[in-house]
């Protein structure tokens, strides 16, 4: 119980909506994981039409697919439904999803069945219509802005934004106060969807002159450098 009330005040610090255990109890997001936490425990053992069956009764009431063979870590939260997670999808602890998110795999190429679904790591946040399609890692802490098409690793701690989706600034390049941040996009001018395209061409800008300075501090140490003396027949 202990647990469970932990798992529920968890939920509580990211959503200000309920304002009691009781109501968060009756999210389709907490029923979803705890239907997934028995068809897992199936799975395992190998009871797969048994996990499947409870995989189908879960989405049917909470609209929310998660395969059985998805492993979860601990207070997952998904705000509002129609989520799905593939089988291959690792989440760790502390992750918010929101609605309409896909974490999707890939067909392999060799026709062997591997790891094609993402992983996310602690403290991620999926905003809601973002598509994380995959094998690939989305770092700890890192934020996934609304309908985001994310197809490649996500360095730890990044926002990603825009089709497909590239990092950019927060808030002008400082890191943000607050530890958690609601659909992973900040309420900002900096990121309305008309600026987006800008920001993500400030950034790239302020990389590029940072390995320009680079490339110019080495060429004026390399002709710093005194030449080597000849010897004289």
């Amino acid at each position: 119980m202990a647990r469970l009330a932990d798992y529920l005040d968890s939920i509580r610090a990211r959503d200000p909506a309920p304002h009691s255990r009781l109501e968060v109890l009756t999210y389709p997001g907490v029923w979803a994981l705890g239907w997934h936490r028995v068809a897992h425990w199936l799975y395992r053992r190998r009871l797969f039409l048994l996990a499947r069956m409870i995989n189908h009764l879960s989405r049917f009431l909470t609209a929310i697919d998660i395969h059985p063979g998805a492993t979860i870590g601990r207070n997952f939260f998904i705000d509002h439904g129609f989520v799905v997670i593939g089988e291959t999808a690792e989440i760790g602890d502390d992750v918010t999803i929101y609605q309409y998110v896909t974490l999707g795999g890939t067909s392999p190429d060799n026709g062997v069945a591997g790891k094609r679904h993402p992983t996310l790591l602690d403290g991620a946040i999926i905003g809601s219509g973002a598509q994380v399609l995959g094998p690939i890692t989305v770092g700890r802490r890192a934020r996934v802005g609304v309908n985001a098409v994310v197809t490649r690793d996500v360095p730890e701690g990044a926002v990603m934004v825009g089709i497909p989706a590239r990092p950019t600034m927060v808030e002008g390049g400082k890191a943000p106060e607050r530890p958690f941040m609601a659909y992973g996009t900040p309420c900002s001018e900096l990121f309305d969807p008309a600026t987006q395209k800008v920001e993500i061409l400030r950034c790239e800008l302020e990389m590029m002159k940072a390995r320009l300075d680079a490339l110019v501090a080495d060429g004026a140490a390399g002709e710093q450098t005194p030449p080597v003396a000849r010897n004289r027949v």
